[in-house]
């Protein structure tokens, strides 16, 4: 039923279904699955370049639908945030997932784009409704977005694997196929329910060195930008962040330099 505007669903509150062409859905999640923030920051970098040069009004993202943290947040885990404003006025941010709409000036296909906490329960029925809402909206394609810990130099690229879920669609968007074996997450659930549907998905990984576990990680973000484009034969617009690798790597040097441990 609509009120005041908006309709929800379950436990997503949908502000609007927007008129998208054949959209992308791109998921991060902050915590587990988001070393270095590097995949959280991915999606903030698209929402604050892809509003195009020539019309930036046109390619604004909007906030298209949120889900009720009360349904999938422990807040002792995740505990909402006090801030103050320039009046002293406080006001509580509560954890939970934001779905924005980005239309794309630079490709023939819409983004949809999901950022938020990895929610700390019910994660069969957080994907369900995740994915009823991507339903609504179109969406034939789920892109994934992680980053890890690994034992690889600060000094190299940073490696980005992309995988599928299912053989079939591994070997159809010509991409590997998962052979993880271990404790998952969110992510991996969201996978599974895109192959349950007959949706298309991928998961793209970023591997930041472990000793270089600081946050942000710009040149972790810029690479898993770089794998959206190789994959969907695109050029994005990066910004800032090839300088911010620059100064990431230079800082990584100098703990390096000083840290004998370090190798």
């Amino acid at each position: 039923s609509r009120r005041g505007g908006y309709r929800k669903v379950r436990s997503v509150e949908i502000h609007e279904i927007p008129s998208l062409r054949n959209p992308i859905m791109v998921i991060a999640f902050g915590g587990w699955s988001d070393a270095g923030e590097a995949a959280t920051g991915v999606i903030t970098h698209l929402l604050s370049n892809l509003n195009g040069e020539i019309n930036p009004e046109e390619f604004n993202a909007s906030l298209i639908a949120e889900v009720d943290s009360e349904d999938y947040y422990d807040f002792q885990v995740n505990r909402p945030l006090i801030y103050i404003d320039g009046s002293m006025v406080r006001s509580l941010t509560w954890p939970g997932v934001q779905i924005f709409a980005q239309r794309n000036p630079y490709g023939e296909r819409d983004f949809i784009l999901v950022r938020g906490v990895e929610p700390s329960m019910r994660w069969r029925a957080f994907a369900r409704e995740l994915l009823d809402f991507a339903d609504d909206c179109e969406v034939e394609l789920v892109i994934t977005l992680g980053s890890m810990l690994a034992d690889t130099p600060h000094t190299r690229a940073i490696p980005v694997s992309g995988t599928g879920a299912h053989p079939d669609i591994a070997s159809r968007l010509g991409v590997e196929v998962s052979r993880y074996e271990g404790p998952t997450g969110i992510l991996a659930v969201i996978q599974d329910g895109c192959v349950r549907r007959g949706i298309d998905a991928i998961a793209l990984w970023a591997a930041i060195p472990h000793y270089a576990n600081m946050s942000p990680s710009p040149k972790a973000t810029l690479a898993l930008v770089n794998g959206l484009e190789d994959f969907l034969e695109i050029s994005l617009p990066l910004g800032d962040l090839p300088d911010l690798s620059k100064q990431w790597e230079e800082s990584v040097n100098q703990l390096v330099q000083e840290d004998s441990d370090i190798e």
